[in-house]
């Protein structure tokens, strides 16, 4: 990951603006300690902090067209820039960077070229030729942007909100698959499949697609010049993303800066369930495994640090970016810049707990969509901002914009979970890779139960947290909360403990206004609730205490799929 930062419009252009831009950019040097770049144009300033994942030697931003009079500066990575740079033969390029087709794109299809693009990425390109500016992020959301407007009648553009929150007086999260254009003065989406309007799919399921589509996703995220690894976590989709990586190096017998051979990380309290599962996968797949440990007092000690990258209060977010930010940690300092994550397969496929009362397809497509367009604000977030504090980049190959095409156009009654037909949560995922002849993974292993992964770190990992927050806030506290925080109220003693780190580092309202909660929230939970009553009991967000209806069920049907004595 990098960090951006643009500026358009300011009243002021003299060096101390240009010193205060240097200052803001400066905040973001976590996502790129490689390099600092700054372009300056009038009253128009584009900044960027490098991360070098792609042609370290060369690639330094901002990027440029060959007269230099398109300016773009980007985060993310492009993975069909190959494939573009051959549509783009009458354009001169200056270095080996991913990134530095937008300019020529720009150049050549003007605003609509960003549905080109196959990757992640938020960017800001400045035409000065007329001085116009268009910004754009990803479809999913994979990495984030947010947009600003000053006193001064300026537009601001950052990765992250912490070099905004003192300049801008109002402040948003950039929404994802859209573009904005200065010409137009608005925003417009850019990205907009079949399944983003909710209608309801009718496609057959077929098993050799989704896993070809998949694969896919996960070798082209092998493209790097740097050393990476798999965030393994021992569960069902950590455990595919790096059984089809080790395959695929397996298959190219190319050594790499670290040797042919896959590398593998897991954290968690001493004696954890992911631990015990990383280990035994990375054992079945022959990885270079790397284990890590940490305890309930070294995640308590890190909580305010946390808080600070991720920018949320939201509680479960805060619950898994803690360990993460941890291991992220450990990483950067075995040199390792890049790592592949499972993120987003639970949305897609209806993976959480609550899916398996959805009373019909239709409720439950519709709930995928709308856990989908939110990732944005969790575990996009999450996993982005908990590695990028130290420097590392996180890809997610199931937010492949074509894999999610395939897998949304699936007819969601083969997602539906049908103990009858033999059929538990995400069972379309896993029957793709249950291959008998050649299997990617045991079937104990393939048809294991999700666990969330702030428990699965070690269960004490919450009950830690809680315990600490109650030290913390008093009942007093808690019952006067409305008052002090009327805007997504905190309901909890965890809650509200996290809202008073968040607002000692981000004390205006447009920052509180940028995560999540409300009506938002108020909709995912109802819809459980409607699903299931157990849910309108349990207070805790995570659902953990709640449905737990369908372990021992869960149990018996997983037995027999692993022993295929149901259809």
């Amino acid at each position: 990951m990098c960090g951006i930062l643009a500026v358009f419009g300011c009243i002021d252009n003299s060096q101390a603006k240009r010193s205060r831009v240097i200052e803001l950019s400066r905040r973001l040097r976590h996502r790129g300690p490689d390099w600092s770049g700054l372009h300056c144009h009038e009253d128009c300033y584009l900044a960027h902090q490098r991360l070098a994942i792609m042609d370290p030697a060369s690639g330094d931003q901002p990027l440029y067209n060959e007269e230099k009079t398109v300016v773009v500066t980007v985060n993310g990575e492009i993975y069909n820039h190959q494939e573009l740079r051959k549509k783009l033969k009458s354009h001169e390029f200056r270095t080996g960077s991913d990134c530095e087709v937008i300019a020529h794109l720009y150049e050549e299809y003007g605003e609509n070229f960003v549905d080109m693009l196959d990757g992640m990425f938020s960017f800001v390109l400045l035409d000065t030729r007329d001085k116009s500016f268009i910004a754009a992020r990803d479809a999913i959301g994979i990495t984030p942007l947010y947009m600003g407007w000053g006193l001064d009648g300026s537009i601001w553009f950052a990765s992250e909100m912490k070099a905004l929150s003192d300049d801008c007086e109002r402040f948003i999260s950039f929404p994802p698959g859209h573009l904005y254009s200065s010409k137009r003065g608005e925003l417009r989406r850019w990205y907009n499949p079949p399944w983003y309007l909710e209608q309801i799919p009718s496609i057959p399921y077929d098993p050799l697609v989704l896993r070809e589509a998949f694969e896919k996703a996960v070798i082209k995220r092998l493209m790097t010049d740097v050393p990476f690894g798999v965030l393994l976590s021992g569960g069902l989709d950590s455990s595919l993303v790096a059984a089809v990586a080790s395959r695929r190096l397996n298959e190219l017998e190319a050594a790499n800066q670290w040797g042919s051979k896959l590398h593998t990380f897991c954290i968690g309290l001493k004696g954890s369930p992911d631990l015990r599962s990383a280990r035994e996968v990375a054992d079945y797949l022959q990885t270079r495994h790397h284990e890590f440990h940490f305890t309930v007092q070294e995640g308590l000690d890190a909580i305010e640090e946390v808080i600070y990258h991720i920018e949320t209060y939201d509680v479960t977010t805060i619950r898994a970016s803690t360990p993460m930010f941890l291991m992220s940690r450990k990483i950067k300092s075995l040199g390792v810049k890049m790592v592949i994550s499972g993120e987003g397969s639970d949305e897609i496929f209806g993976g959480y707990l609550y899916f398996h009362k959805a009373p019909n397809k239709k409720e439950f497509h519709e709930e995928t969509c709308r856990k989908i367009k939110a990732l944005h604000l969790y575990d996009c977030l999450r996993a982005n901002k908990s590695t990028s504090a130290w420097g590392v980049e996180a890809r997610v190959p199931f937010l492949d914009k074509e894999f999610i095409n395939i897998a949304m156009s699936i007819d969601p009654e083969w997602k539906m979970i049908r103990p009858d037909l033999g059929r538990i949560e995400k069972w379309v995922l896993r029957n793709a890779f249950d291959d008998e002849k050649n299997p990617y993974l045991p079937k104990h292993i393939l048809y294991r139960q999700k666990e969330q992964f702030s428990d699965g770190v070690g269960y004490s990992w919450i009950d830690g947290l809680k315990d600490h927050a109650n030290k913390q806030v008093t009942d007093s506290m808690l019952l006067n909360a409305k008052f002090l925080y009327p805007e997504n109220t905190p309901t909890t003693k965890e809650a509200y403990y996290y809202r008073t780190i968040f607002e000692k580092f981000f004390q205006k309202n447009a920052a509180r206004s940028t995560v999540p909660g409300g009506p938002s929230v108020a909709c995912s939970t109802a819809k459980a609730v409607e699903w299931d009553a157990a849910w309108s009991k349990n207070p805790d967000p995570s659902g953990r205490a709640a449905l737990g209806v369908h372990e021992a069920a869960y149990q018996e049907l997983s037995t027999s799929l692993v022993n295929g004595s149901t259809q």
